[in-house]
């Protein structure tokens, strides 16, 4: 494969407190939502359709 998926630290865009307020509005306090779901649909277009995709959460 020739695409490469580079991993860094975190970088905080000034998002995140928003992205926390909605979870907490929305009751979605849990490893799983439509966040998550909106992130691996975005992952797996990118990858490419024939791919299937995960996000995981540890800690």
């Amino acid at each position: 494969m020739d695409k490469r998926i580079y991993l860094c630290l975190a970088h905080m865009s000034g998002k995140e407190q928003g992205f926390i307020k909605e979870a907490f509005d929305t009751n979605w306090v849990v490893p799983l939502g439509p966040n998550v779901n909106a992130f691996e649909d975005e992952l797996k277009h990118f990858v490419g359709q024939d791919k299937e995709v995960v996000a995981l959460s540890a800690g």
